[in-house]
């Protein structure tokens, strides 16, 4: 694929931003918005995977006497983490819905996303959007790299591939 983080080198001390918006606005044109519809591909894929796992709980859960039926409170929880940590924290540093609107999420510094990060970004995420709702979009609208509220507070950016 495309490498944005060439000029990225684990020794260096002085870390810049490799994603300068001045330099290359093209990299951050139209985030907002191809970023809201990557999200809505990517709630229907968390949906439809969940209500895949809902089956295979209900029937683990007539093996296991009901045991296992208390995973439903926790499942859209867990499925949307992991879809997150292993599409977003994987090779292409996308979900299927940033692949499809031509985005990628990289460290701030040029390194590439790794699972743990990608998982925390995905909680970070949810739990913003639970109380900070308005305030991580507006957030937005005040910086250069159009980075939310839970990218500033982990330190990643998102980009497009598409030029």
């Amino acid at each position: 694929m495309n490498t944005y983080s060439e000029g990225y080198d684990d020794r260096d001390s002085d870390l810049r931003p490799a994603f300068d918006p001045h330099s290359q606005p093209q990299l951050f044109a139209n985030v907002r918005s191809r970023r809201l519809v990557a999200y809505l591909i990517d709630l229907v894929a968390i949906a439809v995977l969940t209500f895949v796992m809902g089956v295979m709980v209900f029937f683990l859960g007539i093996f296991t006497f009901g045991l296992a039926w208390a995973l439903y409170g926790a499942l859209f929880p867990l499925v949307g983490i992991a879809y997150s940590a292993f599409t977003l924290g994987g090779p292409n540093h996308a979900t299927p819905g940033m692949r499809v609107m031509g985005l990628e999420m990289w460290v701030w510094h040029g390194a590439p996303m790794y699972p743990l990060l990608a998982a925390t970004h995905a909680i970070g995420f949810y739990v913003s959007i639970t109380f900070l709702t308005p305030l991580i979009l507006v957030v937005s609208l005040f910086n250069d790299r159009k980075r939310l509220l839970h990218d500033i507070l982990l330190g990643t950016v998102l980009i497009n591939t598409e030029e």
